[in-house]
């Protein structure tokens, strides 16, 4: 694999940019010519096709270099277009979380740095999750998934808000579904039982570092084959508390939080719930199963 691209193409949401991206291709391809990058061409995303139909067209086309300029949704959508083709990912960052960035320590607020990392950096292979829910076709997640108390963080944080505060958006979010009501939750691990719990929340991690440097997940690894687990079951405001606590504070630990790890996860949960993959939320699903492609996704990332 050439570490100069020849043919780059750039998958842009135009909708992270009030649906106009004349300003934004401007500036990526005026920062490509800044170091002698190949002028990259760019397709839109649409309502219908986030990102899954140009990735995969794409490489179809021969472009050995294909970046994600949007959210994490734009993220997620091409690099399950390019998982296993061995066409790299370049991370572009345009959205609020730029959550699979921010693990692999790529700027996130710099456009123009982050295109010179995508067109200069080096190759890395990062794991992919994927997660069927109940008897849907699987889908991929790159960062993490989540059932319950996420999920309806993801879904309820407005979007106007998040336009102007941010990731802080999902606080209010957060504020409004604290008193939610449990769940069923039971949990097999590579095939063995792990146990049953009445949860609020059940997230899977690829990787682990969300907005605001917090560490859902301190061990977890984007590369090392294994997916993180954490299970949330607080029951009142006090639980929560130790809860967040024990997630922010390495060594720490509470009776409202349990950590597993494993290749292949199963949850059966009761009632079904509303499932979140890094960000996008899906329809309630009362069993999730869920497995790790062991370096399958080439990324982009800062030189050493």
């Amino acid at each position: 694999m050439s570490s100069t691209p020849r043919h780059v193409v750039v998958v842009v949401n135009p909708a992270k940019f009030d649906g106009d991206t004349t300003t934004v291709r401007a500036q990526v391809t005026e920062a490509a010519r800044a170091f002698g990058g190949v002028v990259p061409q760019f397709i839109e995303t649409t309502q219908e096709d986030p990102g899954f139909g140009q990735a995969r067209a794409a490489v179809h086309d021969g472009a050995d270099l294909v970046c994600a300029l949007g959210g994490d949704g734009t993220v997620r959508a091409v690099a399950a277009s390019l998982a296993g083709t061995g066409t790299a990912l370049g991370l572009l960052p345009g959205g609020t979380g730029n959550l699979l960035a921010r693990n692999l320590g790529i700027p996130f607020s710099d456009l123009a740095e982050a295109v010179q990392v995508a067109w200069t950096g080096r190759y890395r292979r990062i794991d992919v999750g994927w997660v069927q829910r109940d008897d849907v076709e699987p889908e991929v997640f790159v960062v993490m998934a989540g059932a319950g108390f996420d999920a309806a963080i993801m879904g309820d944080a407005p979007a106007a808000l998040k336009d102007k505060v941010g990731w802080a958006a999902y606080l209010v979010a957060a504020a409004q579904n604290l008193r939610g009501e449990p769940y069923h939750a039971h949990v097999t691990v590579d095939g063995a039982d792990a146990g049953s719990f009445d949860a609020r929340a059940v997230v899977v991690g690829n990787c682990g570092t969300l907005q605001g440097g917090i560490e859902l997940f301190p061990q977890a690894q984007v590369d090392d084959g294994v997916l993180d687990l954490v299970v949330l079951t607080p029951t009142s405001l006090t639980g929560w508390a130790g809860a967040a606590a024990a997630l922010v504070e390495e060594g720490s630990d509470s009776p409202h939080l349990d950590r597993m790890t494993g290749r292949d996860i199963t949850l059966s949960l009761a009632p079904p719930q509303k499932v979140q993959l890094d960000g996008d939320v899906f329809p309630e699903a009362g069993r999730l199963s869920l497995r790790v492609d062991h370096q399958t996704l080439v990324v982009r990332v800062p030189r050493l």
